[in-house]
């Protein structure tokens, strides 16, 4: 009886090999060209519009220079004039004022109309009416506002004078003329503020406020100990945003008032201009553009360290 030898198995080879699996790094090197060719335009508009500029801000304001001349280096002689000058210390105060009205009114006013949309106005069409001034260019809603709130022909002050009251200069009054910048631009963005913080009572579970309930919480309870602080990280991010916006009002100012009566509406940006563009000092007016930067970080910087942006208590 003979016996037939059986190849050893591995010796034994198949017809048609597999493919060897790609390599982890070469799928990663792929992966991050794509990744570059898709970020390319907005690391481009970054360096282009951001970047560069701010460099370049950064050493005009250790210069004396206009258009009509090469920068001379003058070191910090920009901002020993900036320490010296009333008229940066008035637009300080003025932007301080307006951006105090501006963050209080819009803030307030945004989170009572976003606690409307969740609980009461669930239509699309009344959230989408919400946007409509925010849609609105600046400009566009300045003049508005200026045309109603005139003196003489707006239709504000015939209702004021109709109720017996005396008319109002709005934007003729040192007293009147912040709030009213201000109450225009919270007309304006409030809006798209409330959406914001909707965004984040929609991100609350229902279950929190259903264990409320239980433990017999009152609205006005559930509101302070539990929606507010879950709400943090949302409005760090709405209050970052809209103090960063609003120490940078320009063109409501600009079309209506001129930082006028007096200086009772020369913001920041506007004395910026001012000085840069209109008395063609640039060394000058970027020292106080580098200033508003400096301020606008600390802010940013501290608002987020003390709201604790980046938890959040549903974790």
């Amino acid at each position: 009886m003979t016996t037939t030898a059986t190849p050893p198995i591995a010796a034994v080879e198949p017809r048609h090999r597999a493919a060897p699996p790609a390599s982890p790094r070469r799928r990663r090197r792929s992966d991050l060209g794509v990744a570059l060719i898709y970020i390319a335009p907005a690391v481009i508009g970054l360096v282009a519009f951001y970047i560069v500029p701010t460099i370049r801000g950064l050493y005009l304001s250790f210069t004396e220079y206009s258009v009509l001349g090469d920068p001379e280096w003058v070191g910090t002689s920009n901002y020993e004039a900036l320490a010296r000058d009333p008229l940066f210390w008035n637009a300080m105060v003025v932007t301080v004022e307006y951006v105090v009205i501006n963050i209080l009114l819009q803030t307030t006013i945004a989170v009572g109309l976003a606690l409307l949309m969740h609980h009461v106005a669930r239509s699309t069409l009344l959230r989408g009416l919400l946007l409509l001034p925010y849609l609105m260019a600046n400009v566009i809603a300045a003049m508005l506002w200026f045309w109603m709130l005139d003196y003489n022909l707006g239709i504000v002050n015939q209702f004021i004078e109709w109720a017996g009251l005396p008319r109002v200069a709005f934007f003729g009054s040192a007293e009147w003329a912040i709030p009213t910048q201000a109450l225009i631009n919270t007309w304006r963005h409030m809006g798209y503020t409330s959406l914001l913080i909707f965004a984040g009572l929609q991100a609350i579970p229902p279950t929190v406020y259903e264990a409320s309930k239980l433990d017999g919480a009152g609205p006005v309870q559930t509101f302070t100990r539990i929606t507010l602080p879950l709400l943090r990280p949302v409005l760090a991010l709405v209050l970052v945003v809209t103090v960063t916006g609003s120490f940078q009002v320009f063109d409501t100012v600009a079309v209506t008032t001129g930082g006028g009566p007096v200086n009772a509406t020369r913001v920041l940006q506007f004395y910026i201009f001012q000085r840069a563009f209109s008395q063609q000092e640039f060394g000058y007016g970027s020292a106080i553009a580098v200033v508003l930067f400096v301020i606008l970080a600390v802010v940013a910087f501290i608002q987020m360290k003390f709201l604790r942006g980046n938890e959040s208590d549903l974790d």
